[in-house]
């Protein structure tokens, strides 16, 4: 087989790639641009056949709907206040933890290490009952602090940062660090979090996602309107007879742009760490 022929194998196999990519960003795409459509249309488009795929001009009707219904903003508000406090501290430590159990040895350290990883398969509904009454009797019930406390341990981000530190932050490095007298939380502060903050943007947007979208355990502690997140409130949308969808899904869809623009944000930085998890 001459160059010519391997080239224009090698140039339709990148077509077909570059195609079959196309195909599945559309319809990665197509829900949210379905939910836009619902959010600019009366109620009566949602079950209409043909299916409404036009954009129509109610969008900001739609969305004066949900401001008479609910504090939009202040939901919107609280559910920020508790996904960020949620990602910083999940961050730091997740990112602590996974730099112990890659980088140093101690007693039990596979054991605590295999303990955090199958409470991973435990399902969170399990917990809901014991946890409710852990948390009334703190006094976190119908309180912001009382839906992140149970969120501030995540096995997933331990897991992550040990397998990320573990191939990205060499020994040799840490030695150094260690005979010119730097304190294990110096050598963390000044040498591992350069390194990982790829893996870092990679873990916050998968936080701040987990946490935005959480619904079941904020629906069961918070009582008080005013402490609303944006997902319990958009729950109180649908608590009537005659549930409008075009009302629903602007809610919806605006409550879904914080998500995109935190992406777009720190999208760089996630492929980052993805390319290079891929190379190590």
């Amino acid at each position: 087989m001459n160059q010519s022929e391997k080239g224009r194998k090698s140039s339709v196999g990148k077509i077909l790639i570059y195609v079959l990519l196309a195909i599945a960003s559309l319809c990665s795409l197509f829900p949210f641009y379905w939910m836009f459509v619902m959010a600019t249309r009366p109620s009566s488009a949602y079950n209409s056949i043909p299916p409404t795929i036009v954009p129509g001009n109610l969008l900001v009707e739609n969305f004066k709907k949900v401001l008479d219904h609910i504090d939009f903003f202040q939901a919107m508000w609280n559910s920020f206040l508790v996904c960020s406090i949620v990602t910083i501290v999940v961050l730091f430590i997740s990112s602590l933890a996974g730099f112990a159990f890659a980088k140093f040895n101690f007693r039990g350290k596979n054991i605590f290490f295999t303990a955090i990883l199958l409470t991973m398969i435990i399902p969170p509904q399990l917990g809901l009952i014991p946890q409710y009454f852990l948390i009334s009797k703190v006094g976190l019930l119908d309180t912001l602090p009382g839906v992140m406390i149970l969120f501030f341990l995540n096995p997933l981000g331990i897991f992550l940062m040990r397998q990320y530190i573990s191939g990205s932050v060499p020994d040799e490095l840490i030695e150094a660090a260690k005979l010119d007298g730097c304190s294990n939380f110096k050598i963390y502060r000044s040498i591992v979090l350069p390194i990982i903050l790829p893996a870092f943007a990679t873990l916050g947007i998968i936080v701040f996602s987990a946490a935005w979208g959480e619904f079941l355990w904020q629906f069961t502690v918070l009582r008080d309107p005013e402490k609303y997140t944006i997902q319990v409130a958009l729950a109180q949308l649908s608590n009537t007879q005659n549930v409008d969808f075009g009302m629903i899904l602007s809610g919806v869809f605006w409550a879904t742009v914080p998500l995109l623009i935190i992406f777009l944000l720190f999208n760089r930085l996630f492929i980052s760490s993805i390319t290079d998890g891929s190379v190590k």
